[in-house]
């Protein structure tokens, strides 16, 4: 690919905050998105943005009790369009961004901070009902459907006697119809979980020798197909799961990204084959996935395995001296991103050429 093929990744606009900002989201259907994050007095705030005539304007800022450290919209749906939010002490909220003094619903879902948060079932994205499930520091990951008041419908715990592990990152995924539906869990002593929300079991596990960041599915909504982890130690992997071996798993491509942590990875809505990585020194990295000529093959025994693909770097840019925390692709116009860094800056930035690949 020529210098002039190649996508162009663009600052369009940026903004300096007022507070350390640990989340962004974009509000679906809308040129509107969320800042999540926590001011030096120790409260929480989320400010709503809207992009207007190549700048951004400030439609409503929301103060709450406790910092916030994570939202996603996932389990909303078009019309409601609520944003679930993760604090610092734990709680789940829901928020509704036109009347947000109360949120719509509560609940004390761990013991500790709430690190990571994910939706499915809202948007029109992923078969089943709208469920949200919370990672924490005190070692859970929960399932909660926001019908439901209190109680979770899943939690995944360490058993009695093993050590809790601290959660980093969770993504639901394989929601294709109205019973299957898994979440994955990234764990700060590189341990990947992925559990069977249908059979109520654990169905793989493994390790990646580092702290895991990030997880995502390429698409939440389809059978299972590939999924990235990204780590501390400036990797990601890429794990193809469309063949699971009893024995090893599933295969899986690993690439040395960033000189530091691999903070976040977003694939681009309009084509899971690409996907941004963000990285502890603040710069993005865009990667295409290529499928080998065939994905899977017979081990010695005539067992079905995987056979894992290749990555390239399509560009790379430097925004930040600060790492990256946060990192959303607009559902609606290929190509345009939110992210944010711990130089307390937002960022709006658009993408070139992404249909040429």
């Amino acid at each position: 690919m020529s210098a002039f093929e190649k996508p162009q990744i663009i600052a369009h606009i940026q903004k300096g905050l007022n507070y350390t900002v640990f989340d962004c989201k974009w509000v679906p259907c809308s040129a509107k998105f969320v800042t999540m994050g926590n001011f030096a007095r120790g409260t929480g705030v989320i400010q709503l943005y809207e992009i207007q005539h190549g700048d951004l304007k400030l439609l409503r800022e929301i103060e709450k009790a406790k910092p916030i450290k994570c939202g996603t919209f996932g389990a909303a749906s078009l019309q409601q369009r609520y944003l679930a939010t993760g604090d610092f002490d734990g709680n789940l909220h829901i928020w509704n961004l036109e009347a947000p003094e109360t949120p719509v619903y509560s609940v004390k879902g761990h013991k500790e901070i709430i690190n990571t948060i994910d939706g499915i079932g809202g948007l029109g994205i992923g078969e089943g009902a709208p469920e949200i499930v919370t990672g924490s520091r005190d070692g859970t990951v929960k399932v909660w459907d926001p019908r439901q008041k209190h109680d979770p419908v899943a939690n995944m715990e360490a058993v009695q006697g093993e050590n809790k592990r601290d959660c980093w990152t969770v993504a639901f995924g394989n929601a294709y119809n109205q019973e299957e539906r898994v979440v994955c869990a990234g764990y700060d002593n590189g341990d990947i979980k992925l559990f069977d929300l249908r059979n109520m079991s654990l169905r793989w596990e493994t390790n990646i020798k580092n702290g895991v960041c990030s997880l995502e599915f390429d698409r939440k909504d389809i059978s299972m197909n590939k999924l990235v982890a990204t780590s501390l130690e400036g990797k990601f992997h890429v794990f193809d799961m469309r063949t699971q071996h009893p024995t090893k798993g599933f295969a899986s491509v690993s690439e040395k990204a960033h000189k530091s942590t691999v903070w976040q990875v977003r694939h681009l809505p309009q084509n899971r084959e690409l996907f941004l990585t963000a990285g502890g020194a603040g710069s993005l990295h865009l990667w295409k996935y290529e499928y080998p000529i065939q994905r899977s093959k017979k081990d010695s025994e005539g067992v079905e395995m995987g056979v894992a693909g290749s990555v390239s770097l399509l560009q790379n840019v430097t925004l930040s001296t600060q790492p990256i925390s946060s990192l959303d692709w607009s559902p609606d116009k290929r190509g345009l991103c939110i992210c944010s860094s711990f130089d307390q800056t937002v960022r709006v930035l658009i993408v070139t050429k992404l249909h040429k690949i």
